[in-house]
């Protein structure tokens, strides 16, 4: 994609999404819409979204999460009365091997957050503005799976491969749903299955994702939030000298809220298993005051 067409696409996305709104495409996720997620519930069976948090160095994991044990000190295992384990956890929020929400202040483009808030609100104390404290109460709505790898008939999307807006389409088809307004669309790529089958690698450089173009997808189906295996963006980008596109179209044009390197491989079976490709979803974030994003750990609800 060039330059000019991405611009091109920006500013249609962009123009055409309601603007004056700080829940970006959240708005599309009514109350109505909430109730009647609640109701597709048939199982009662709960499935994580999130992959385990890594504390092991890699190649997409420069800067690993710490996970330190504070306490019981030495001699308090074996010790009478009362005692407690502690331990502190730190991290990269949006770090490639940890998954994560994106708020709506996560992207600067061209000086502007979504909706034209000005970039300096994002200082070195928090962002005061579209910080991750807009969905303080959660996000909860129905959530769709595409299964991308399993339409083509193959394990894993291979790096710099890229989803197109016909495969989202033929994959609707294929699994017997459709996304609708207010959904929280999942598309999956395999990014977590080949990174446990074939270890890590430099996913800066390369790694499946979606082609711009599947964001008029999200902008058609009024879609609220995205969540993908992988980064949703491909890499190499497929437009010069803009690294994540689907992250500027997406958040910035759309509003609408990213959640990066989650994990399918529990909930594709039990999809399938269940012959539905659609559940109750919850997302709860972590209530950080002026964070760009949280930690996350998804939870369907079939």
């Amino acid at each position: 994609m060039t330059g000019d067409a991405f611009r091109s696409l920006y500013t249609r996305l962009r123009d055409g999404a309601r603007r004056a709104d700080p829940r970006g495409a959240l708005r599309h996720l009514t109350p109505e819409r909430v109730v009647a997620a609640a109701a597709r519930v048939r199982l009662g069976r709960t499935v994580s979204l999130a992959a385990p948090v890594d504390t092991r160095l890699g190649p997409d994991n420069p800067e690993p999460a710490e996970h330190r044990m504070l306490a019981p000190a030495a001699g308090e295992t074996g010790a009478k009365g009362l005692h407690f384990a502690l331990d502190r956890i730190a991290m990269n929020v949006h770090g490639d091997a940890t998954s994560h929400l994106d708020a709506l202040c996560h992207v600067l483009y061209d000086g502007e957050l979504y909706d034209g808030v000005p970039a300096s609100t994002v200082t070195p104390e928090g962002a005061r503005a579209l910080s991750v404290d807009l969905v303080a109460e959660g996000i909860v709505g129905r959530g769709v799976l595409l299964d991308i790898p399993r339409l083509r008939g193959v394990p894993w999307l291979e790096p710099g491969d890229w989803v197109t807006p016909d495969d989202l389409t033929a994959a609707e088809a294929a699994q017997g749903v459709r996304v609708s307004p207010g959904d929280l669309l999942f598309v999956r790529v395999g990014h977590r299955r080949r990174r446990d089958e074939l270890g890590p690698w430099d996913v800066a450089r390369e790694r499946a994702g979606l082609h711009p173009d599947a964001v008029a997808f999200l902008a058609e189906r009024q879609v609220s939030v995205l969540g993908g295996d992988g980064n949703n963006d491909t890499a190499p980008s497929v437009v010069a000298d803009v690294a994540f596109p689907v992250h500027v179209l997406a958040i910035h044009a759309l509003g609408v809220h990213l959640m990066d390197y989650l994990q399918f491989e529990e909930l594709a079976p039990a999809c399938a298993d269940a012959g539905r490709w659609d559940f109750l979803c919850t997302v709860a974030p972590l209530r950080v005051p002026g964070a760009t994003g949280s930690p996350v750990n998804p939870i369907a609800v079939l």
